[in-house]
């Protein structure tokens, strides 16, 4: 599966874009997938709603809100899935957090993640130092387990991408999610430290909001990620909202492909 996700940045740069599952509706999330992929998305992350999702800013906050009061679980959001590989082959990764995991069962979470078709999980509040508990079932059901680094990572960023798999997720900004308008931090210097210990892909996200940020941010890296700027287009038009998300999903792609 990890071959998957590593094609996904073979001979250009790869654009991930996040949506919460659910926000506004299953049914509406299935279209925006789909929308994504024929604008250019690469490999798409799937939030899976949480009531305490740290790392996310308000943008995020509110469309976890949005999804589970309108009664999204885990389930209804595996039999999306389910019905979603029936029509696209596109890579997906799930985001979410330790305790949505751990509350249904990590065994049984992630076997239903890989035989439903996924390629990989991103837990952001797991540390390095605590991942094994779920790596190690992740390695057993051939799913990747999306290590982040963050600007504090410093000397700790040589040991996260030596047993980094898929790709590594370059975190830009201190703090959490949430669009920015200067972009601080040295990725280039991040990037180098990861391939230094590893041959691996590194994509950036936190932050990144328009074309301009995209282009400058897919120079210093392999891919670039955005979340809370399509979470805010389906925030304002709601189950009208997918031709505005193709409409900047295509926009990134033309920003971030070479002339």
């Amino acid at each position: 599966m990890s071959n998957r996700i590593q094609d996904v940045f073979k001979n250009k740069k790869a654009f991930i874009p996040f949506i919460t599952c659910g926000d506004p509706d299953l049914n509406t999330t299935m279209e925006i997938v789909l929308a994504m992929e024929e604008a250019g998305a690469d490999l798409i992350e799937l939030g899976i709603p949480f009531s305490d999702p740290t790392a996310e800013g308000p943008v995020i906050q509110e469309a976890n809100i949005r999804a589970l009061s309108g009664g999204v679980t885990t389930d209804k959001i595996f039999e999306m899935v389910v019905k979603l590989r029936e029509k696209t082959q596109i890579p997906m990764v799930f985001m979410t957090y330790a305790n949505v995991v751990y509350s249904y069962g990590s065994d049984k979470f992630l076997k239903k993640a890989k035989e439903i078709g996924m390629d990989g999980i991103i837990l952001p509040d797991v540390p390095f130092e605590e991942k094994s508990e779920f790596s190690a079932i992740c390695k057993e059901n051939d799913l990747s387990f999306i290590s982040l680094i963050a600007p504090t990572s410093e000397d700790r960023i040589e040991m996260i991408a030596k047993e980094a798999e898929g790709f590594v997720y370059c975190v830009s900004s201190l703090g959490v999610t949430g669009m920015r308008s200067v972009i601080t931090t040295d990725i280039g210097a991040m990037v180098e430290l990861v391939k230094k210990a590893k041959d691996i892909p590194c994509a950036v996200g936190f932050g990144i909001s328009t074309p301009e940020q995209a282009a400058e941010m897919s120079k210093k890296s392999d891919g670039v990620i955005i979340g809370s700027a399509i979470v805010k287009l389906i925030a304002e038009h709601g189950k009208d909202s997918v031709p505005y998300v193709s409409d900047f999903v295509r926009s990134i792609r033309e920003a971030i492909d070479p002339a």
